[in-house]
């Protein structure tokens, strides 16, 4: 035992000898230091949780760098697992390895003042009713405020734009804590802090709308949208007058005023892709690497090959569904990214690909992982059924859903924009409030329609595939497919406008009687029951699948 006590005394002894070597800022800073590595003894044998962080706490901040609390001691790190230390006098960035510990711990905060955020960012939250965070992000904002690049990946509705949100906003902008924006209002605007990319003008104007929110009406202009469809001049004069410090946009506004010079973004320090899935389109491919090489890069930071230039910017990536396209994007851009989950947050490098890395064409084993990843992005409180129809009775067979169900929020989808008018005027015709929405209307048209759908004015919102990703009406309770999905992914996207957050929600398929298989092939896929049912008497009937093929 005293043997076991002595060798352990001597290699802590070596370690606090190796730590000596290193000339640190400060004596404050090397006590500190010195005081981490007892830390980490004492809990080698231990399970991390929020409460062993102690993330609750404000713990104390030296200088512009962020402060980590461990069991009584406090740690001075930089955002992107990057540490200050002196050579030849002067200062130079260097990046310090993660520690693993950080990446292993399973999360369930009750509060969010268990995170960490400042103070007047918990207000915001207050202030909006938000008092418990999901699963995804308890596990998110910790792993992002500790500088790890990320990829998010949580079912449609578990609240990821807060998850990234958050952490941003705990860093820069007026809610940020005052010792960590310690520099004058004019020094803090000259540059565009965060970049946020969507794919569609739609989630922009959400996440924008979102952040609104929590910035509250005094400080707005604090975020700039760039969105397509917009006029481009009042974008790029909003920019120079207001000088925001986050920037929300679709991938060809952003690259089209960046050309032009009228946006400045290598000073960013976060780079979010969300819906990145769909981002690594071919459509998006130019101006995403535009945004890529430009986002976070200073030119001339010095020789190359001196500092990774990755280093400059914290790159989050976000979907519902992760395919192992995603995984190979954010291996390419990030710098030791960690996949964050529900109540789950692992090193990236540790996530085994479902398909080859280089493949010319789709495979089986490319298709199966990308419908495992489908069928994690699926919220859990979902039903799913379906029925079956003529196609010219579908119309009314939507309305006799609607009033069994009594649902008072409903998304209809079709697969073409110019079949959703006929639909529309049918279901006026029958005292249904009804609209259409599709990218063929303007701005102001598809603003105004889901302005009046989230108020309840719009019973039944009658769209195609442009709001099957990130249209996000917690209230809609019922998703009618009129015209089935492609396949199983986009099946899953179109469930996931209804039961977010954890409510219930319903999803109907009303399919033609040659398309049974079609629908079959999807549950196979999706491994989810798709229960057959009739409307009769102002009720849902389940029957047994049995009739569906004597009908």
């Amino acid at each position: 035992m005293a043997a076991s006590a002595s060798t352990r005394f001597l290699i802590l002894l070596k370690e606090f000898s190796a730590f000596r070597k290193i000339s640190w800022t400060s004596g404050a800073t090397n006590f500190h230091r010195q005081s981490r590595l007892l830390c980490h003894v004492a809990k080698e044998d231990g399970s991390l949780t929020l409460a062993s962080l102690d993330l609750g706490k404000k713990p104390r901040k030296f200088g512009r760098s962020k402060a980590t609390k461990l069991e009584g001691s406090y740690v001075t790190e930089m955002g992107q697992g990057k540490v200050r230390a002196l050579k030849n006098d002067k200062m130079k960035v260097v990046r310090e390895k993660k520690p693993a510990e950080i990446v292993s711990p399973l999360f369930s905060a009750k509060s969010f003042e268990e995170l960490g955020l400042p103070d007047s960012l918990l207000d915001s939250l207050e202030r909006e009713g938000f008092s418990v965070p999901t699963d995804v992000q308890s596990a998110a904002v910790p792993a992002i405020i500790k500088g790890h690049d990320a990829v998010i990946q949580s079912y449609t509705g578990s609240g990821k734009t807060l998850a990234y949100l958050l952490p941003i906003l705990s860093e820069i902008g007026p809610l940020a804590e005052s010792s960590r924006s310690s520099q004058s209002d004019s020094e803090k605007r000259t540059e565009i802090q965060a970049m946020i990319v969507a794919p569609s003008r739609e989630l922009g104007m959400q996440i924008v709308r979102e952040v609104e929110k929590l910035l509250g009406p005094v400080h707005r202009r604090m975020v700039q949208q760039l969105v397509g469809g917009a006029n481009r001049m009042r974008q790029e004069e909003a920019l120079k007058k207001n000088k925001p410090a986050i920037v929300v946009g679709t991938p060809g506004r952003i690259a089209e005023i960046s050309k032009g010079g009228k946006l400045h973004t290598h000073g960013c320090r976060f780079l979010v892709l969300d819906e990145v899935d769909e981002l690594l389109s071919f459509n998006f491919r130019e101006d995403i690497h535009r945004i890529l090489e430009h986002v976070g890069k200073r030119s001339g930071a010095g020789p190359k090959g001196e500092v990774d230039e990755r280093a400059n910017r914290q790159t989050i990536l976000v979907s519902a569904t992760v395919p192992f396209s995603v995984i190979r994007a954010a291996k390419s851009w990030s710098h030791e990214p960690v996949l964050v989950q529900a109540n789950k947050v692992t090193p990236l490098d540790t996530v085994q690909p479902s398909a080859p890395a280089i493949s010319l064409t789709p495979t089986t084993s490319e298709a199966n992982g990308q419908i495992q990843t489908t069928i994690q992005s699926l919220p859990p409180a979902l039903k799913h059924y379906y029925c079956i129809s003529k196609h010219q009775h579908k119309v009314d067979t939507l309305r006799r859903c609607v009033h069994a169900l009594d649902a008072q929020s409903v998304i209809a989808f079709m697969n073409h924009s110019r079949q959703l008018k006929d639909v529309v005027y049918k279901l006026e015709a029958r005292g249904m409030n009804s609209a259409e929405m599709h990218g063929d209307l303007g701005k102001l048209g598809r603003s105004t329609v889901l302005k009046k759908f989230k108020n309840g004015e719009i019973k039944v919102l009658v769209t195609n595939e442009l709001s099957a990703r990130g249209l996000d009406v917690a209230e809609c309770d019922l998703v009618v497919n009129l015209e089935l999905p492609t396949d199983a992914v986009h099946y899953a996207h179109r469930a996931g406008r209804t039961g977010r957050l954890g409510r219930k929600g319903t999803v109907v398929t009303v399919c033609e009687e040659s398309q049974v298989f079609i629908v079959k092939k999807m549950e196979k896929q999706l491994g989810l029951p798709f229960l057959y049912c009739e409307f009769v008497d102002g009720e849902l009937v389940v029957t047994e699948e049995d009739k569906a093929i004597i009908r």
